[in-house]
This record gives C-alpha cells, structure tokens and sequence, in this order.
C-alpha cells in the first residue's frame, strides 16, 4: 500500500473516529439490547432440549436430536411449512448472537457515514442491519432444507452402526472447514468483512432501500465468509452451547483481531486436525452440551 493510500486511510479513519461522538447513544444502547437478548434466546432454547441437534454426539448419531427438536419446536421431522418458519426464526436469532458483535464495527462506520449525510440516523441503520437478518434468514432456509435431508438420510442408514458413520460425518465436515480457510474466495470475503470503511467508500448507496441493499451485500460477504465454520455448528450440534460459544470467538477473531491471514491459516489448520482426529475415532465428539 503506497503514502498516499496509507493517508488516505488514516484521514478516512479520523473521520470516522470524530462521527462516532455524533451518533445516537440509542444506536450503541440498542445493539448491546438487541445482542443480549438473542443470546438469551438462544440459551435457553439450548438449555431447554434435551439432546442438541446435529450429526454427532458422545457415543453415536444424534439422529434422534434432529428428529427430537420437532418436540422442542426447532424442526419437525416431517416437511412442514410450520416446522421452515420456527426454524428459519429461531437461526436467525442464534445469527444475530453469534455475527452481530463481529459486525458492529461495519455498521458504527455505516451509520457514522449515514451521520455525515443526513440527522436522521437510525431508521437508515436498522435497515442496513435488516440486511444482515435477510441474509441469515436465507442461509437458515437452506439449512433447514438440509437438516430434512439428513433425517431422511440417516433413517436409511438404520443398518449400519451409527457409532462408525456419525464420526466419519463430523470429520469430514472439520476438514472441509479448515480446508475452505486456505481458499480465495475466503480471503475475498474475509477481506470485506474486516475493511468496513472501503466497502462503504465502494458501495455507499443513497436511501433506505440502498442501506437495505448495502446490509444485504455486506451480508453476503459474512456468509461467505463463515457458512463453513457454521457448517461444523450443524453438524457437530446446533444447539450445543460450547460450540455456539467457541465458533463465535473464532468469527470474532478472524473478523476483529490482527494478523488476519494468520489467524485465518491456524484455524484452518486446527479444524483439519481436529477432524482427521474424530474420523479416526481416536476421540469422542469433544463439547457436545
């Protein structure tokens, strides 16, 4: 990066820094509110079942806890237009907990820019943040349509012994993880979720319907960034608390901390060897609560 970009960059952050004082103290209220509050959700939709959805758990298959979560109102096991809604709903507040302190950065900077342009700031910024929900709301469609087909999937396998399968499941999904780590389109995305203030430069779109649209695309990159990381979550436990927990971290590190390209290659390097490790069956699922 040359001089000039590198001045440029530290005007733009100054600037940036100085609208934060002008922003609505019921920005920064609300989204602490809002945060809070799905995790609360989530935790006691978590604590409330008895078996945590996924392909794995101590032991064997938790074919049984996908079935099971028709009981505690995630998924039936039937194909339902009920069973979508409940748990299109219920991801998308377990996104907002678990993506929504990684994404505050973006939307202070979207809203500090929305400050520059116009007094009325928070209508403008809770669109953009609809954005994030459209997106997350869209990826938990195709994993509820997913989560049917593995509960189909798995009552063909009744046969074979679960206890062999389900690791191998698990395992491969870990590796497939950590491999996506190492992948351009990776670094792509990654890149755009942790240079909140270029895209902003590159995609400022005037209006409500433009700031749903920028939340959209910003969105989109998140997705892009971690549906593998959240591929693990439902396979190895969609409600399992430690998992929820330490994929959380992991978003947040690779989004917010330093030396993102190194973060980026341990992570990737820690879930390949964590699944070679499960697929063996040297170790039981680890963290299944």
């Amino acid at each position: 990066m040359g001089v000039s970009a590198l001045h440029s960059l530290r005007a733009a952050y100054l600037r940036w820094s100085s609208g934060l004082s002008t922003l609505p103290l019921s920005i920064f209220v609300t989204l602490i509110g809002v945060t809070i509050a799905a995790w609360a959700v989530t935790l006691y939709q978590a604590i409330s079942m008895d078996v945590p959805m996924g392909m794995a758990m101590r032991g064997g298959v938790a074919a049984e806890g996908i079935a099971g979560m028709a009981m505690d109102g995630m998924s039936g096991a039937d194909w339902s237009l009920e069973g979508l809604a409940v748990f299109v709903a219920l991801w998308t507040v377990m996104m907002v907990a678990m993506m929504l302190p990684a994404a505050t950065p973006m939307i202070l900077i979207f809203a500090s820019a929305q400050a520059r342009r116009d007094r009325f700031v928070a209508i403008p910024t809770w669109v953009f943040i609809a954005g994030y929900f459209v997106i997350w709301a869209a990826a938990g469609l195709l994993v509820y349509l997913v989560v049917q087909s593995a509960i189909e999937l798995a009552g063909r396998f009744v046969a074979f012994d679960r206890a062999i399968w389900a690791p191998l499941a698990l395992g491969a999904t870990l590796v497939i993880a950590g491999l996506y780590q190492f992948t351009p389109l990776k670094r792509i995305c990654l890149r755009h979720c942790r240079s909140p203030l270029a895209f902003v430069a590159q995609h400022w779109r005037e209006g409500r319907t433009g700031a749903l649209k920028m939340g959209m695309h910003h969105g989109l990159y998140c997705l892009g960034c971690c549906w593998a990381l959240f591929s693990v979550l439902v396979a190895a436990g969609t409600m399992s608390i430690a998992w929820m927990l330490l994929l959380s971290l992991i978003v947040f590190a690779e989004k917010l901390f330093p030396q993102a390209a190194r973060t980026s290659t341990a992570i990737g390097l820690a879930f390949i060897a964590l699944g070679l490790v499960i697929a063996s069956g040297v170790i039981e699922v680890p963290w299944h609560f």
